[in-house]
């Protein structure tokens, strides 16, 4: 029963820890480009209506798409770490080495995002990528800057949560074989 709760806890969590990070990261990158989200993001996500205009706040439109872009990923992070921690003989700390997976797991997608900026600012900046891009964009530079954060967000997402499934992997050997837990205390 308590791994049953684990499991159930880990699969709706996740994506709400994931929302959650989509709306803080678009907060940031609305604040580098409001025209990636009012020329992009809110079509994209249909905010605007018939007439391209929307009836919300550019910041709350900014917290919408944040969340809607990435909640979903939750679902396979969730139900990778979830599967994984039911490979665990004992639940005694459980919970506190998902946290600690989920750290690992929004630590790499975060310097992952700031890798976008570098390579924004040292590739893209002087030569701008073949992009989508809409015509009444007057910063086309900050757009693509948030975009390659964006992209690169993604990357580290998928990254963090190979890392994440190691990272458990490796505590399941040690707790196997009797040895403390490596890279946190427990």
């Amino acid at each position: 029963m308590q791994k049953l709760k684990l499991f159930l806890f880990v699969i709706f969590l996740t994506p709400l820890i994931c929302g959650l990070f989509g709306i803080l990261h678009d907060q940031i990158t609305y604040s580098i480009s409001p025209e990636y989200f009012t020329k992009f993001k809110f079509i994209q996500f249909r905010l605007v209506d018939e007439n391209m205009q929307m009836h919300l706040s550019n910041r709350v439109g900014a917290i919408i798409v944040g969340f809607m872009a990435t909640w979903w990923a939750g679902i396979p992070i969730g139900l990778f770490y979830a599967i994984t921690l039911m490979f665990f003989k004992s639940t005694e700390n459980l919970y506190k080495l998902y946290y600690k997976t989920v750290a690992i797991t929004f630590a790499i997608t975060i310097l992952t995002s700031f890798v976008g900026y570098i390579y924004w600012k040292f590739f893209l900046e002087q030569n701008p990528p073949n992009w989508y891009l809409p015509e009444t964009v007057r910063d086309t530079n900050s757009f693509f800057c948030v975009g390659s954060i964006h992209n690169f967000s993604y990357l580290g997402g998928g990254i963090g949560l190979m890392a994440g499934m190691l990272y458990l992997i490796i505590q399941k050997g040690r707790m196997t074989k009797g040895k403390k837990s490596i890279l946190f205390k427990k």
